[in-house]
């Protein structure tokens, strides 16, 4: 841990906190910590829900325990990057710039690491289902929740076997999922699908979201009714010492009891200042969302060895996906964002692709697909809360409880030895 001396738990109400970042994990993490009598302002340089939390595909993906660095993906990288608008790309121009970060990828998918990632990420998902459940009830929003479960398709049998060790990791971890065998059984659940896909798992606990930027602004506004403050407002450098922490915001500067930096992408640029070089780079995901009518879908459905999936938003549809390693800088690349739509044309014979809007969003991740959640080196009184990669919504709800134990300096309800700060 840092340096800020520790403080009795009853001294630390009503502490003054600022909170980094206005996507979910911020608002998440500011309305957690307000309701544990702390005055909290969130500090964003665009405003709430203005990056990934804005059109990522809605989906609370508890059941998603795998990280993205397993045994063996290394042999099929190169294939995949020989592909640039497959699943998996890198611009030639961001290669080098990559290859530290690519380099701790390949160690995290060592035997070794990787179990000990899938077990951090299982703990971390228990925690996120029953945290989410709190959350909706404590702001009465069960309005914009979606519980229509989940499809992951295989094309054949070779593909739907393969498969079958991590649907047994999943039920291992509390996971309930019915596997189907024939397009049938796949229609009765999703009509509309074409045959070509023979095999599915079902899970139907799987939780969506109406819009995740509604989402947001929803928990936003439930912050600002009992009493927070949002500034649309940059935070140029974070400082600390033993004693204090100031937020340099250009035109002056203020000096919080905490700050929580959940700033998703850019909050290694901020952490870089505290003497923390933590290696969050960037998935750049895109996605196209069609109109109202555009497809009868019923469930949230993955199109997993195409790297996308097709998500209910506003009773519209979502196509969405993909991983580009690009970094923050790079112009988009909306063909990424026109294949995916004219697969999903493919697979969902009969979806209405005119008047889409396109979108591009970025991923906060970590090579070992976990997130940091923990105090600075630097000092105490800094939380960091960010590098969730895919699952920032899945887990916002829990980083929340977390970043409020660890500002009581309670002990928190798992163990944050795989997401601390200095596993690196």
């Amino acid at each position: 841990m840092g340096n800020v001396a520790a403080t009795d738990v009853s001294s630390q109400a009503g502490m003054t906190i600022a909170v980094i970042g206005g996507g979910i994990v911020g608002v998440s993490c500011a309305l957690r910590l307000q309701s544990l009598g702390h005055q909290v302002t969130v500090y964003d340089r665009k405003g709430l829900a203005a990056e990934a939390s804005a059109g990522n595909a809605g989906a609370f993906a508890f059941s998603e325990i795998i990280p993205l660095a397993t045994p063996g993906m290394m042999r099929k990288a190169p294939k995949w990057l020989l592909d640039p608008m497959g699943p998996l790309s890198i611009p030639p121009r961001y290669a080098l710039q990559l290859t530290p970060w690519l380099l701790r990828f390949w160690r995290a998918s060592w035997q070794d690491r990787y179990a000990a990632s899938m077990s951090a990420q299982a703990a971390l998902m228990g925690l996120a289902r029953a945290a989410l459940e709190r959350q909706i009830s404590d702001t009465d929003g069960e309005s914009l929740i979606q519980r229509d479960g989940q499809l992951q398709l295989f094309e054949g049998e070779k593909e739907y076997r393969a498969s079958l060790p991590a649907w047994e990791v999943r039920g291992a971890n509390g996971t309930r999922f019915d596997l189907l065998q024939n397009p049938d059984e796949i229609a009765e659940i999703q009509p509309g699908l074409s045959r070509q896909f023979t095999h599915a798992g079902y899970t139907p606990d799987w939780i969506n979201t109406v819009d995740p930027k509604t989402w947001c602004e929803y928990l936003a506004g439930q912050f600002l009714s009992r009493g927070g403050r949002i500034e649309v407002q940059e935070v140029k450098s974070l400082s600390a010492d033993r004693s204090s922490v100031a937020l340099d915001l250009g035109s002056h500067k203020i000096t919080p009891d905490r700050v929580v930096l959940a700033a998703g992408a850019w909050s290694h640029h901020l952490a870089r200042g505290l003497g923390d070089v933590l290696p969050l780079e960037t998935e750049r995901g895109y996605n196209t969302t069609l109109p109202a009518g555009a497809f009868d879908l019923r469930t949230h459905v993955t199109f997993g060895s195409h790297g996308f999936v097709a998500s209910k938003i506003n009773g519209g549809v979502r196509i969405g996906g993909a991983v580009e390693l690009g970094g923050l800088k790079l112009p988009p690349n909306y063909k990424r964002s026109e294949v995916l739509l004219k697969k999903a044309c493919r697979f969902m014979p009969g979806l209405d692709s005119s008047d889409g809007t396109q979108w591009m969003g970025f991923r906060p991740s970590m090579p070992d697909s976990l997130p940091v959640i923990g105090a600075s080196t630097a000092s105490d009184a800094v939380i960091y809360a960010f590098g969730h990669g895919h699952l920032g919504l899945t887990q916002s709800a829990a980083t929340a409880e977390l970043v409020a134990d660890l500002i009581r300096a309670r002990p928190p309800e798992i163990a944050l030895a795989a997401v601390s700060p200095q596993r690196f």
